[in-house]
């Protein structure tokens, strides 16, 4: 009987055992792209009228539309990283640079591929 409960108790550790595997990890949540219609529209809509949105009386180039903005993102990118007074610093009419946050969801939105929707 002794000899019964041992080999039971052997044979549990053994199964609770090879189930622990370190190696088993529960998978990572993947972080969801950046796109223009849920990150960037707001955004460009918010600091970049009226001059480059045709209904606030924009004249500059659009970038109320995917196309466009897909188009300038290296430029656009590159002006709105320019510090105040420099040359082409963009947005012309705000004193102050965006903020860094702000700054990184455009260039997340180019490195995740520039998705649409």
């Amino acid at each position: 009987m002794k000899q019964l409960f041992v080999l039971a108790l052997i044979g549990s550790a053994m199964l609770v055992l090879t189930n622990c595997d370190p190696s088993k990890k529960a998978a990572a949540t993947p972080v969801p792209k950046m796109t223009y219609a849920a990150n960037l529209q707001t955004l460009i809509a918010d600091n970049c009228s009226p001059c480059h949105i045709p209904a606030n009386g924009g004249n500059k180039k659009p970038y109320d539309n995917f196309d466009n903005v897909k188009t300038d993102i290296d430029e656009i990118i590159r002006r709105i990283e320019l510090n105040p007074g420099e040359k082409g610093f963009m947005p012309f009419k705000k004193t102050a640079k965006l903020s860094d946050s702000t700054i990184n969801i455009f260039k997340q939105w180019r490195t995740d591929g520039l998705l649409e929707k």
